[in-house]
């Protein structure tokens, strides 16, 4: 029998970005909120501090930071005719564990969505015609002006450094003219550019295209948030991604909230508590809590009268699957909704080769240090007759020269031996790489479910992945490359290596720690899992935060966007639902 824990006004599943964010909301309007986290607590001065050795072995290639699949994993298969496996080691992305999950190693590439992405369907409809059959994007049921001031709450409490391209409809010298408009300029200014972006902002300028600094959570000078916490300026010292940043000039949820909310008498986080499903009424109509198991393998239950998912995006959705909570989805009939409109991104890159004469020094580097281009991204562009929609950032960012991740070879060179490491010598300091960050439509083939076959350690079927890129990832990826070649060309290297998105869907190798969907967003129950609100149209107590609630993916990391829906729900739920319980948007 579990043993029963006090009732709680909310408790949240997951610690990271979306679970601090939601706690330190819903503890300032004076809720009563525990927070369950399956990790152990971290902190940047204990565990990260800069006398840390950033050791490659440790952290990048033995996964320290990143969660073990050792008791739960998921299964893959890239179309429904395979049987799926399970994936027995991190590769294609790389979720986090422990306090601030997958935030504590991001780059800090932090981006808004453009306008046009939140009414995917309805514009490209109107735009460009009737899109394919079996392409399942739709509109959020949100719109861009209704997330703005939350995009910019979330940039003042990162401190995020850039240069706004439109203020209040302004278009601004600088900066992205393709963004959409903004109530004010970024909280610090852009990043200290070295040599590699600036080369790249050149060639693209000549080509007539619109290059600007990205948006950075690394900090370009000393910065106090808005709930008072400071942090420091960047050192570039290249660790970043994979990475706990030691220096306290990453914005994380360790460096931004949780200083603060750990210190409120109305928050409880409990640590190593991993739970294993939502509890709901007989009639299914209302969460009354969560199950969960501690480290010491006892069951315990947890009632509160509002229960927030904000885990990562797989684990969001296994939960709703293992609880019962809304019809699975199945893509034969296209009847339900859970698990439907898994995405993922569409990377493809270019690395240069440059004479000994010219030095880039790859080992001066931060994860958002760069220069993008944004003119074919979202509906930037005219589609008209290129076979696909969607579409892509291009940038060069220099985020790291870490040696043993970062061995680029020109084309020809051996994969082993002496002229191997001859190669990775003479190429290090002059050489670097280019890449486009695409956008990925939904598709009816591409979906989680749960595994028939496979269980994790606590007796529950395992989630199970199928997905395979499809034509319109293809095409779209294609022409981006075609685009960095053209800008590779005028950046003038002795020589390139082209690197395009080619053969099905690999799990194995990494790429990026962007998946999405399986509990889409929208405007109705009939073809979404949550409201505009993030609110579940089944259980009105139930909110789930991430990722997961895109429809698709635009063609940008979608840290902003998450972080912003988590304010865009947590007003929602302090300004409406608390004094009025039930659905916020009717059906």
């Amino acid at each position: 029998m579990a043993r029963i824990m006090p009732r709680k006004d909310v408790v949240i599943v997951g610690l990271g970005w979306t679970g601090s964010i939601v706690a330190q909301e819903l503890t300032e309007e004076g809720l009563d909120v525990v927070a369950l986290e399956r990790g152990v607590w971290r902190a940047t001065s204990e565990d990260f501090a800069v006398t840390n050795a950033q050791d490659e072995v440790r952290y990048r290639y033995r996964h320290e930071l990143f969660e073990s699949l050792s008791r739960q994993t998921l299964t893959f298969r890239n179309n429904m005719n395979e049987i799926a496996l399970p994936m027995r080691q991190l590769g294609s992305f790389l979720p986090g564990t422990n306090v601030g999950g997958s935030g504590v190693h991001w780059n800090g590439q932090t981006w808004r969505f453009l306008p046009s992405d939140f009414v995917a369907r309805s514009h490209n409809e109107e735009r460009y015609g009737a899109l394919p059959e079996d392409m399942t994007i739709q509109d959020w049921g949100v719109t861009y002006d209704d997330l703005e001031p939350h995009f910019t709450k979330f940039e003042f409490l990162c401190g995020i450094a850039g240069k706004a391209g439109n203020i209040k409809g302004e278009l601004q010298p600088g900066g992205n003219p393709f963004e959409g408009w903004r109530s004010t300029e970024y909280p610090t200014p852009p990043m200290k550019m070295v040599y590699g972006p600036t080369l790249f902002a050149k060639a693209s300028e000549e080509l007539g295209y619109h290059p600007f600094p990205g948006p950075s959570a690394n900090m370009s000078q000393a910065y106090t948030n808005p709930l008072g916490v400071s942090m420091a300026p960047c050192t570039y010292c290249g660790f970043c991604e994979k990475f706990a940043c030691g220096n306290y000039s990453k914005a994380t949820a360790e460096t931004t909230i949780l200083p603060v909310l750990m210190e409120k008498d109305n928050f409880t986080l409990r640590t190593e508590s991993m739970v294993l499903r939502v509890l709901t009424d007989k009639q299914k109509t209302r969460a009354t809590g969560v199950e969960y198991i501690t480290a010491e393998g006892e069951l315990v239950e947890q009632p509160a009268d509002i229960v927030i998912l904000a885990a990562y995006i797989t684990h969001n959705v296994h939960l709703m699957l293992v609880s019962g909570i809304g019809q699975p989805y199945n893509p034969r009939t296209g009847e339900g909704l859970v698990g439907k409109n898994y995405a993922y991104q569409t990377m493809s890159g270019v690395t240069l080769f440059y004479d000994d004469d010219t030095w880039f020094n790859p080992f001066v580097g931060a994860g958002a240090l760069g220069m993008c281009v944004d003119d074919f991204n979202g509906d930037n562009f005219d589609h008209t007759g290129l076979g696909f929609i969607g579409g892509g950032y291009l940038a060069q960012w220099q985020t790291n020269g870490r040696p043993i991740e970062s061995q680029p070879t020109p084309e020809g060179t051996p994969k082993w031996g002496a002229q191997y490491k001859k190669a990775v010598r003479e190429n290090y300091q002059h050489s670097i790489s280019i890449g486009a960050h695409g956008a990925q439509m939904s598709y009816r083939q591409n979906y989680l479910d749960l595994d028939p076959t496979y269980r994790d350690a606590y007796g529950r079927p395992l989630l199970r992945m199928t997905f395979d890129f499809t034509e319109n990832d293809y095409n779209m990826s294609n022409f981006l490359t075609d685009r960095l070649v053209d800008i590779a060309k005028v950046m003038n290297p002795k020589s390139y290596k082209v690197s395009r998105r080619e053969g099905p869907y690999s799990i194995v190798p990494y790429q990026t720690t962007h998946n999405t969907g399986g509990h889409i967003m929208g405007a109705s129950p009939a073809d979404s899992v949550t409201n505009r609100f993030n609110q579940s149209w089944d259980l009105p107590n139930l909110f789930l935060m991430g990722a997961g609630n895109f429809p698709q993916n635009p063609g940008y990391n979608p840290t902003g966007t998450v972080a912003a829906l988590a304010y865009h729900s947590a007003q929602a739920i302090r300004e409406q639902y608390l004094s009025n319980p039930g659905p916020l948007v009717q059906a």
